[in-house]
């Protein structure tokens, strides 16, 4: 197959332009806040707490999220999702004035910082639906895996040069105007998004009851063994393997390489995602899916454990270079599963489960390190992690044969032909 067809439509070229502004203005928001509450708190715990504060409304609105998503038009429910991202972003950036800072106790800021992301929890609940969603009406169903790996690799390209840029801006220039550069992006995201006309709402059932609807997509989802497997797979690897959620501490504290050493650490495994991603649009992995997905997260869960163990930082970076990888691997694997498994009028309910299973558990996985570094240690917390993850591929190995052995090549002939 053409390792570049989805990249012959042009609203699919805009769209990798608005997803990448995106989240590199979102991965860069986080590790500023992060770097940010840090600092005030010296408390990893309150690291934790900003992941539960994005988990909670991002865990209870995401059925709700998917329902609106399969029932509304999906390029104008982006730019409303984008909008709120930069009313969100202002705000933070105000907090951060060193005027207010001086003025309002820190306690008052911190739990500011703390709604807003909240808030943020709400729009991703929205955001990740849409996107995946928007997807599948730019582009013709022949080439939606291609679509899925470049637009995984765009998100993990992103998330490369976001933790990087976060890093070096808070030593460049401060959170403050670091938090406007994360503002600039955002808008210019919103600018691209309106070059890509808006598009048919495909679902046969408009006006379906909500809670009808909500049934549907998580039946759907749990009577998929294929889509079921991974998600489940993917969800506890990541709540448990949340060792980037702790890298403030490591940077600060164990490492002691400031910002930029920060920085490098906080890119270091979407280098390797991104790197992963690009070699697989040649070199398709829907082969053995199961397979390569049972060793890929049982490599980053290996991965996890050396980082955590390391005093070294070339020996951190290149953990997290390789975690970053075979998490990749997965994320690619994972996604030419939705696309090929999920029908057109059900991807926004099958996508705000995945964001419930997957990309919740980030948030959680970091309130999870933050509990367990607080109670046992950081670098304890981070090994445990690694270790349930390795717990967890090889329960899912002996109790799951029929993922084990999941081919996805007849869809992607099948998909290839239609």
């Amino acid at each position: 197959m053409d390792p570049y067809a989805a990249l012959r439509f042009k609203e699919f070229n805009i769209f990798l332009g608005v997803r990448f502004a995106m989240v590199f203005a979102w991965s860069m928001q986080f590790i500023v806040i992060e770097w940010q509450v840090y600092t005030m708190t010296k408390d990893p715990l309150s690291l934790g707490i900003i992941g539960l504060m994005e988990v909670i409304p991002a865990v209870s609105t995401a059925l709700f999220a998917g329902h609106v998503v399969d029932q509304k038009e999906k390029r104008n429910l982006l730019v409303k999702c984008i909008l709120g991202f930069s009313v969100i972003s202002l705000g933070l950036f105000l907090l951060s004035l060193p005027s207010l800072e001086a003025s309002v106790a820190t306690t008052t800021v911190l739990y500011a910082i703390y709604f807003l992301v909240f808030m943020g929890g709400i729009v991703r609940a929205f955001l990740g639906p849409t996107i995946f969603s928007l997807i599948a009406l730019i582009v013709p169903k022949k080439v939606y895996p291609n679509a899925a790996t470049w637009s995984s690799t765009t998100w993990q390209l992103a998330s490369v040069l976001g933790p990087a840029a976060a890093g070096f801006s808070i030593s460049w220039i401060g959170v403050h105007w670091s938090m406007c550069l994360i503002l600039g992006f955002s808008l210019v995201a919103l600018l691209n998004l309106f070059r890509i006309a808006r598009k048919p709402i495909l679902n046969p059932k408009i006006g379906e009851p909500v809670l009808k609807s909500l049934k549907e997509g998580i039946r759907f989802v749990f009577e998929s063994k294929a889509i079921f497997g991974a998600l489940t797979l993917d969800m506890i690897a990541v709540l448990f393997g949340g060792a980037v959620a702790l890298l403030p501490v490591f940077a600060q504290d164990i490492l002691q390489v400031g910002s930029e050493g920060f920085g490098v650490l906080r890119a270091a495994p979407a280098v390797g995602a991104a790197l992963m991603m690009v070699a697989s649009t040649r070199f398709p992995l829907h082969q053995y899916a199961g397979r390569k997905l049972l060793v890929a997260v049982f490599g980053f869960g290996v991965c996890i454990i050396v980082f955590g163990l390391s005093t070294s930082f070339l020996i951190s970076v290149v953990a997290l270079f390789l975690s970053g990888a075979l998490d990749g691997i997965s994320m690619v694997i994972r996604q030419t599963i939705l696309q090929l498994k999920t029908p057109d009028h059900m991807r926004g309910r099958v996508a705000s489960v995945n964001s419930m299973f997957v990309g919740s558990s980030n948030e959680l996985g970091a309130f999870e390190s933050g509990v367990t570094a607080k109670w046992m240690g950081t670098v304890t917390a981070v090994v445990f992690g690694g270790t349930m993850t390795l717990l967890t591929v090889g329960i899912t190995a002996v109790v799951s044969p029929s993922f084990r052995k999941l081919d996805l090549r007849r869809d992607v002939e099948e998909h290839e032909a239609g």
